[in-house]
């Protein structure tokens, strides 16, 4: 797995290195007035190129690793990369092409991680067969088309969630990052090497992005990105539940609580307030961060220090995923305790929205007088 992961950071880092250059000339300028823009310059956002070359390109070369004895016991058989390639690049060649023209609309991005969602229902099989309480397990096995909905319903979402916290430098990559190895970590407990080896690659390709867009942003993923991260992550995740019962569904959901939490609630308050779900604004989470608690520390508002700000922000949200991925990876077959983090997850996201949102600042994190 160490040859498998080291093959995929190189051809990532080396790839997203080139597209970084290729395409330094070749895209569309963000206005400067973008709710979303939060950094200096214009920065190529094709990021996920790299990202899915490395990927692959690791998953491709696993029979020679295996010839040459420095893959480990992984059948290369069973990865069904060729599935896997077709289910991802209708909704990657979707947020390619946004992150090119910026004229894809919101609907047909949707529409594209939909037709990538079904593929994966019909070519992989994915569901969710079970919810981990027996009290209703046996009604939800009887209607097994409520599973596949379910499944192409996350698989459907969680892409468009990625590209949500995908706001500043390094934030969307380590949460992608430690996802991957969290969920490679229970895919070994239970002898699944084959998912654990396309997690691991993954991770490693994201590693090897992360060369270049933390802490200098010198590239961003970019709506390909994100929608390749949510889309492999939300497959393998529910492949790993659906091949193995003693995993419970609740684990990827905890897992994944924090970007999927940050959509529900986004959707919700943009509803309460009579917009659009699909209109961009700069009031997630991650952006109040940036806003109130990152520029109090710090004092600057000249716009050179936009790229320190920017960096400062992922760490407050790193701490805040590692609440999340520390008890999944614990508590990973016990479904009531994952419920319960995930509640509680939520409500503290709410508490410490609502406290930024009334400029109530903890005294913790502010600069002290002198």
């Amino acid at each position: 797995m160490i040859s498998l992961a080291v093959l995929a950071f190189v051809v990532s880092m080396v790839t997203t290195f080139l597209v970084r250059r290729w395409f330094r000339h070749w895209r569309v300028f963000y206005p400067h007035d973008a709710p979303q823009r939060f950094h200096q310059g214009h920065v190529p956002r094709v990021g996920g190129i790299g990202l899915l070359v490395g990927w692959v390109a690791a998953l491709a070369a696993l029979p020679v690793l295996q010839w040459a004895e420095m893959a480990g016991n992984i059948d290369p058989s069973l990865l069904n990369l060729g599935a896997w390639l077709l289910l991802l690049l209708p909704a990657f060649i979707g947020g390619v092409l946004e992150d090119l023209t910026q004229r894809l609309a919101v609907l047909w991005r949707l529409l594209l991680t939909l037709v990538s969602a079904s593929l994966a229902a019909w070519l992989l099989g994915v569901s969710v067969p079970h919810l981990g309480f027996a009290a209703i397990d046996s009604w939800w096995s009887a209607w097994p088309w409520l599973g596949v909905g379910l499944a192409v319903l996350a698989v459907t979402g969680l892409p468009h969630a990625f590209n949500i916290i995908d706001g500043y430098n390094g934030l969307a990559g380590a949460v992608a990052l430690v996802v991957c190895l969290a969920l490679a970590h229970v895919a070994i407990q239970v002898g699944d090497r084959e998912l654990a080896a396309m997690a691991i690659a993954l991770a490693a390709a994201t590693a090897g992005f992360l060369v270049w867009n933390y802490p200098r942003g010198l590239i961003f993923a970019g709506d390909g990105g994100a929608y390749l991260w949510g889309l492999a992550i939300a497959v393998i995740s529910l492949l790993l539940v659906k091949r193995h019962p003693i995993v419970s569904p609740w684990f990827p959901m905890l897992l994944l609580i924090y970007p999927v939490w940050e959509t529900v609630f986004s959707i919700y308050r943009k509803l309460w307030r009579g917009v659009s779900p699909g209109m961009a604004d700069a009031l997630h989470l991650h952006q109040l961060v940036y806003r109130r608690l990152v520029r109090s520390v710090l004092h600057e508002d000249e716009a050179k220090n936009m790229l320190k700000r920017n960096n400062r922000t992922a760490p407050y949200l790193w701490s805040f995923v590692v609440l999340t991925v520390v008890p999944a990876m614990l508590f990973w077959r016990y479904s009531g305790v994952l419920l319960a983090f995930c509640v509680l997850f939520a409500v503290s996201y709410v508490v410490a929205y609502m406290t930024l949102v009334r400029f109530k600042v903890p005294r913790f994190f502010q600069r002290p007088r002198r």
